[in-house]
């Protein structure tokens, strides 16, 4: 239960518990210190730093004027953290989080104990009492996914857990085959909900256009984030867009790189270093669009995606871990997104606030009527290859910082991704991980309480 983990901290901090006042990114009233007040989730993670192009975009596909886009980044960004701190406090009792309103000023956290339901919210978050746990709910995926390994699902595009309703979601084109997956899977029909769906998802290869790379002198897809592995830079970006080897040339045709791993189906996810005629930098798509990490946004999070065809294009988080079926195979893992996409966005950039969130894999639909996009996860790509995400300069803290606890020591380590629930010792303290993303300097423990909570 909720209140056996929280009970210390919730008298610790009950003047910080109304968080939506102002929405989310609203400060609780001031307490004498003498000690600086630690960075706020929305410093941390750079909110205040999201460019014009992100911001338009925003204000034109979610139908926001430029001061909601702000507030909703701003919220978003303290509601990451409020979450990560509630699932870890919640253990096997969290069912889930999610943010919604136009500005994301409300933030739900799910629980399977109504007896948490008054600890959730002094923490400034809405309660509700779910009857399957997420970690129930993502074991069934896990089964659905092992199935799909053996069996065709080309009838069963799309499946994910989807936290709102508190229910694994199968999106189907013939319901009958959904069912047959399921009960192939032993899936209990009470955690499942059918939907019939006349998606047909694919890769967003080729096609002409704006700031792009092409594969072999042919295909085309979208450059994803800038990466560094060592000395070598490059780029991550969708595995279906090359093979290991393939090479690359820039959108001015120039002589640019070479694929050095790649993985398509299962995941979508590959690497292009590049020759010493590119420099990677922390810009998406050759604008003013800066990425300061890699921080995980909850479901119901504003994304935004740049590609080479249709250029900047913005939705909400609907879906994390969701699998999807293509005519190639089955990818597992990524997030389902309502943002559109068209054929030559493949392996571009998705990123929520200043925080990279993805590359860009397949979808339905497209930018003219809509459609529906997934993309892979940058993290597992820069854990999977050992890339460090090419970011700006270090985050709010440094070494000189205030309160900083001198010779580090212990076994947080800068470029290492880190998943909810990691622990790790810095300055002789433990700490432990609130959100997913990889660490950069200046994001040490002690100066992030967004991302880590003391034990």
């Amino acid at each position: 239960m909720l209140q056996r983990h929280l009970r210390a901290a919730c008298a610790a901090t009950a003047a910080a518990g109304a968080l939506l006042v102002a929405g989310l990114s609203g400060s609780a009233s001031a307490v004498p210190s003498a000690s600086p007040a630690p960075p706020t989730a929305a410093e941390t993670l750079r909110s205040a730093a999201a460019p014009p192009a992100l911001l338009g975009a925003l204000q034109r596909d979610l139908g926001l004027t430029r001061r909601q886009a702000e507030r909703r980044l701003a919220n978003e960004a303290e509601a990451g953290a409020t979450a990560g701190r509630l699932r870890l406090a919640l253990g096997a009792d969290f069912a889930g989080a999610w943010v919604g309103g136009q500005e994301s000023g409300t933030l739900t956290v799910a629980t399977t104990d109504p007896a948490d339901v008054p600890a959730i919210r002094a923490r400034g978050a809405a309660a509700v009492v779910a009857g399957h746990s997420l970690a129930v709910l993502d074991a069934a995926k896990a089964r659905l996914d092992r199935a799909a390994a053996r069996r065709t699902t080309t009838d069963t595009p799309v499946w994910y857990v989807d936290v709102p309703t508190n229910t694994l979601v199968v999106r189907a084109i013939r319901p009958d085959a959904a069912r047959a997956l399921l009960t192939a899977a032993r899936v209990d029909a009470s955690l499942a909900r059918v939907v019939k769906s006349a998606e047909h998802p694919r890769p967003l290869y080729d096609l002409r256009g704006g700031d792009a790379y092409y594969i072999d002198s042919s295909s085309r897809c979208s450059i994803g984030f800038p990466v560094t592995q060592g000395t070598r830079q490059g780029f991550a970006t969708a595995g279906h867009c090359g093979r290991p080897g393939s090479t690359t040339t820039g959108s001015n045709r120039a002589a640019q790189g070479t694929f050095q791993a790649s993985v398509f189906p299962g995941n979508d996810m590959a690497w292009v270093a590049t020759d010493a005629n590119w420099t990677a930098t922390p810009y998406v798509n050759g604008s003013s669009v800066q990425v300061a990490g890699s921080t995980q946004a909850p479901v119901g999070s504003s994304v935004c995606r740049s590609g080479s065809t249709t250029g900047w294009h913005c939705g909400t988080v609907q879906q994390l871990n969701t699998s999807v079926t293509y005519q190639e195979g089955t990818v597992t893992g990524v997030t389902r997104t309502s943002v559109c996409a068209e054929p030559g966005d493949s392996g571009g950039s998705f990123i929520s606030g200043s925080q990279a969130q993805g590359v860009t894999s397949g979808g339905s639909g497209n930018c003219t009527s809509g459609g529906t996009t997934f993309f892979q996860p940058v993290n597992p790509i820069l854990q999977s290859y050992g890339l460090t995400l090419k970011t700006t300069a270090t985050g709010p803290g440094d070494p000189g910082d205030p309160g900083d606890p001198g010779d580090p020591g212990g076994t947080w380590s800068a470029g290492t991704v880190y998943q909810a629930g990691d622990t790790v010792t810095y300055g002789g303290a433990g700490y432990r991980c609130l959100q997913g993303h990889q660490a950069q300097p200046g994001w040490e423990p002690p100066n992030t309480p967004a991302l880590w909570q003391r034990l």
